[in-house]
């Protein structure tokens, strides 16, 4: 496994998450009904290189509604499935639960789900670069019945 790992971390999945290591500030986007904007508010994130490149640990802090709120993400990528994996909790979104999510991609684009009442609805996320300092993280509310829209959506701009 090894080997495999150094190909990743050289040109592979491994190396797609170590782009997204740094400092972080900019502006996160919150709806709760499609198309209806419901927050806009400064953020700021940290990404770093956790357990020699197996994995990136993603720190945030921002507000919402005015209020202060807080969250980690953990990134990796699975080489036996080929699935990025992730775990994330937030003092606002997640509660006391842990999201975890997974999907098979060339990119960071995972599905979880979570609890709302009796239903169970998803969550996916994607992060992408756009050159080498801009990071735009966005994650999708998906209802019961299948439909999607965008939920979050974060643009940083590395810090300098």
């Amino acid at each position: 496994m090894s080997e495999k790992f150094e190909k990743s971390k050289a040109a592979g999945a491994h190396k797609q998450l170590e782009r997204f290591t740094g400092e972080w500030e900019g502006t996160t986007k919150t709806w709760f009904e499609p198309d209806k904007l419901a927050d806009e508010s400064p953020m700021k994130g940290t990404i770093k290189s956790i357990l020699g490149g197996q994995f990136v640990q993603y720190d945030y802090q921002g507000t919402m509604g005015g209020k202060p709120f807080e969250g980690v993400m953990l990134l990796g990528h699975q080489l036996s499935s080929g699935e990025f994996k992730s775990a994330w909790v937030d003092s606002f979104h997640t509660g006391t639960d842990i999201m975890y999510s997974k999907g098979k991609s060339d990119a960071f684009n995972v599905l979880g789900s979570y609890a709302y009442g009796d239903q169970h609805w998803g969550w996916r996320t994607t992060m992408e670069m756009n050159g080498d300092d801009e990071l735009i993280i966005t994650m999708y509310n998906i209802t019961p019945e299948g439909q999607e829209a965008k939920g979050v959506e974060t643009r940083y701009k590395r810090k300098k």
